[in-house]
């Protein structure tokens, strides 16, 4: 029977057997690194109407988290202020700053000693203002198949720089942490190692203390978290 294929064939259909497992798997690993790096955008700043500061409301003037996210512990989500929460105190401070624009054209008021026609007239690069909602970016938005409480969190000893970070220290705003599911899950399978006492939850300089484990599964029993039911799939999925 003549011989079709050369000796070396049966060593090339091998080696290229393995080397497409090899590629395959090296395009699975790029994907899982863009989808958990890239694409969620971990610690890339995102740009917002107005520059707000953090590490100045939070860090600086030490304004509670609750102040502006007056919802988060009642409620799934935490609400961005409107524009009132913001007006309590621009309505006195830093009257006219150019930064504040977007704010007080929001608020449909005129800018006191900046958009008026005096300041206009002497030569202010300002814009003047328009009624406009004031639309901020999403810094986190989960899947819609994740559900997320997080009342449900910060009532149970979650504090807020667990999965925030430390905004008390951020100009700008960030996502801290991917988000991902595996990320989460180590929280949901080990709780002791996070919770804090209640009240301790909104405080941004927060240290674990060296006793976290056994502080941790005294609060677990304390707050009555069901271990048993946070690693099951229904839990976040729903």
């Amino acid at each position: 029977m003549p011989q079709y294929f050369p000796p070396n064939s049966n060593a090339f259909a091998k080696w290229s057997i393995i080397g497409g497992l090899i590629f395959f798997t090296l395009i699975l690993t790029c994907l899982a690194i863009y989808v958990r790096s890239y694409r969620n955008r971990v610690n890339v700043p995102v740009s917002q109407p107005i520059p707000f500061s953090h590490a100045l409301h939070a860090g600086e003037l030490g304004v509670d988290c609750r102040y502006c996210h007056s919802s988060v512990e009642v409620a799934a989500n935490a609400n961005i202020p409107p524009v009132e929460t913001c007006m309590t105190c621009h309505s006195q401070i830093r009257q006219g700053s150019p930064r504040l624009y977007p704010l007080y054209a929001s608020w449909d008021q005129a800018i006191p000693g900046v958009n008026d026609t005096k300041s206009l007239e002497a030569g202010t690069d300002a814009p003047a203002p328009s009624s406009e909602r004031l639309e901020w970016n999403r810094v986190h938005d989960l899947a819609d198949f994740v559900y997320f409480n997080h009342s449900a969190h910060v009532n149970k000893g979650v504090g807020c720089s667990s999965c925030h970070g430390e905004v008390n220290r951020m100009e700008g705003m960030w996502k801290n942490e991917q988000m991902s599911m595996g990320w989460c899950l180590e929280c949901h399978r080990a709780p002791e190692k996070y919770v804090r006492p209640i009240d301790e939850v909104f405080n941004v300089n927060y240290k674990k203390p060296g006793n976290q484990l056994a502080l941790g599964q005294q609060l677990v029993e304390e707050y009555h978290i069901n271990t048993g039911k946070l690693a099951q799939c229904s839990t976040c999925h729903r």
